[in-house]
């Protein structure tokens, strides 16, 4: 499964622990394609939260040491498997998983798991669009059922998935509300699809007045759709009670 006499540099990880953890190494071997597979040499390489959570050891699912951390990776084809015929070397494109890891100069990539990258979008923007993207996509859509016209709160906004969501909701024609802790955050909100913008770290009676008013906002719609994002937990859920009654 690897290319006789081509070496790579790549990061590992030996043992779970902080960052300091993660080694460069320049002696992987690089990995060849199986007959259903894809060698893609990375041009970037995305960075989630949960990777830290898997480098710390502190994820339910751990990978055997030693490992190459990454998942959403975009890059050119560098070769392909006998039983791959949707690439070719040379393509341009990005991947939602990979099989030996992204943070290296080449990653193999099920085939599955690849898909072209459109030319308007470079590499660093391919490699945000997995696990941002399809998380948003996923709970706006295919859990709560989003629909036009219908008002979502996306808390916690200012981060990769939360951006994804306003950006998707906003062109599914929702009315888009964000919360962020800072005003750049809140800029950057409103830069992406929402029509509002709230700072979700104001003091108490702050909030409540906030929440009093987006309660206004929403009071002649029947449903709500309330965002709940945070490092460890990222769901949608259908959520009609999720404001305090105005007073």
């Amino acid at each position: 499964m690897t290319s006789v006499n081509r070496l790579m540099r790549a990061i590992r990880v030996f043992e779970f622990g902080n960052p300091e953890v993660l080694k460069l190494c320049t002696d992987v071997p690089v990995p060849s394609p199986g007959e259903d597979q894809v060698l893609v040499r990375v041009r970037a390489c995305g960075i989630n939260p949960v990777e830290t959570y898997i480098r710390a050891g502190a994820y339910a699912r751990k990978p055997t040491l030693p490992y190459t951390p990454g998942t959403d990776i975009a890059g050119v084809v560098e070769d392909v498997g006998k039983k791959v015929t949707s690439f070719k070397n040379g393509d341009r494109v990005f991947a939602t998983s990979t099989i030996t890891g992204g943070y290296a100069e080449y990653a193999l990539c099920s085939s599955s798991t690849v898909y072209p990258l459109p030319d308007q979008l470079n590499f660093k923007q391919g490699a945000a669009l997995s696990v941002p993207y399809l998380t948003a996509y996923r709970a706006l859509c295919h859990k709560a059922h989003a629909k036009p016209g219908e008002v979502v709160l996306v808390h916690g906004a200012s981060g990769g998935v939360g951006i994804a969501a306003c950006q998707i909701a906003r062109a599914y024609g929702l009315k888009v509300f964000g919360t962020a802790g800072t005003p750049a955050g809140l800029d950057l909100i409103l830069k992406n699809g929402a029509h509002k913008a709230f700072n979700h770290r104001e003091t108490i009676t702050e909030r409540q007045i906030i929440l009093i008013k987006l309660r206004r906002l929403l009071e002649d719609k029947e449903l709500m759709l309330y965002w709940k994002c945070c490092p460890m937990l990222i769901s949608a859920m259908i959520c009609a009670s999720c404001l305090p009654a105005a007073e």
